[in-house]
């Protein structure tokens, strides 16, 4: 039987480190569990609350993506969302983004005021322009306060990343999920990951909502967040053994990263294959936790 209420969880990257103080972070993500829950208790929807979640990591500066994004190789900051409503099965992203804050807003927008899913570059911008979206004043709009991850000091892998994300299952029993970044360090100039892939990166349907973390090449060679949505629905996995066997054939190839996930009744697994990924959730019961390793 499905269980009543609402639940939650919320990501801020797998680039954690050991040896690093994440007080900062968890305390950020604890307050914006604790927010979300009373806009759920409120009857917000799931798809509202992931947005607006997403929009407060974005615009902390405390993590790789929004304002704590880092440039690519040619000093230029491309960022990624996208976002999907697991009831009716819309989806809207967008792809090396510049010049505008909250990404994850932009791609709300290409849900809700396009025929498309993915919007990309140039034509990204201009939606955003067209609807009056917030612009960034400029490369010094950004912080880095979320780019301070000892994975981006040198001899670092070539595909240190970061990236923030949240999925809810709300009072109705509707799920959703967001996620947002500002992608590998030091990426090629028009690299997109697995963030604004549907089905890579993100994906909700009526059994469960993902939002992954890591190394976005291999997230999109095993279509990682719809690959725990099929485990679930077809092969009859619980939403644990699902996630957990993704990130497996993850670490398999020689990737890394993590995810969050909640299940139709409420169930969240946050498992990762890296040191440490910060993280939070509401569980059903009320009780929440936040932690980095």
């Amino acid at each position: 039987m499905r269980k009543a209420g609402f639940a939650m969880a919320l990501h801020g990257g797998a680039g954690a480190r050991r040896g690093r103080d994440y007080a900062r972070e968890i305390e950020h993500m604890r307050g914006l569990v604790e927010a979300g829950r009373d806009r759920l208790a409120s009857g917000a929807s799931a798809m509202d609350v992931v947005v607006q979640n997403v929009c407060a990591l974005e615009d902390s500066g405390l993590y790789v993506a929004g304002r704590g994004a880092s440039p690519n190789a040619s000093g230029v900051f491309e960022l990624d969302a996208g976002l999907m409503d697991g009831l009716s099965g819309r989806a809207g992203a967008v792809a090396a983004l510049e010049g505008f804050q909250n990404p994850v807003l932009v791609a709300k927008a290409v849900m809700d005021t396009t025929p498309h899913v993915l919007l990309a570059g140039e034509g990204a911008g201009a939606l955003a322009a067209r609807l009056g979206l917030t612009p960034i004043s400029g490369p010094e709009w950004f912080t880095p306060a979320g780019r301070g991850e000892s994975n981006f000091a040198p001899g670092a892998s070539a595909l240190a990343h970061g990236t923030v994300g949240c999925v809810v299952r709300d009072s109705e029993g509707r799920l959703a999920a967001a996620t947002s970044t500002g992608g590998v360090f030091n990426k090629l100039p028009g690299r997109v990951g697995d963030t604004p892939v549907i089905g890579a990166g993100v994906f909700a349907d009526r059994s469960v909502a993902v939002s992954c973390t890591g190394q976005g090449e291999y997230f999109i060679r095993v279509a990682a967040a719809a690959q725990v949505a099929f485990r679930i629905r077809l092969g009859g996995q619980s939403v644990t053994e699902a996630a957990q066997a993704v990130l497996d054939e993850i670490a398999g190839l020689g990737g890394d990263g993590g995810m969050i996930c909640i299940d139709a009744d409420g169930q969240i697994t946050m498992p990762f294959a890296s040191e440490g990924m910060k993280r939070a959730a509401l569980h059903p019961d009320g009780r929440i936790e936040a932690e980095a390793f």
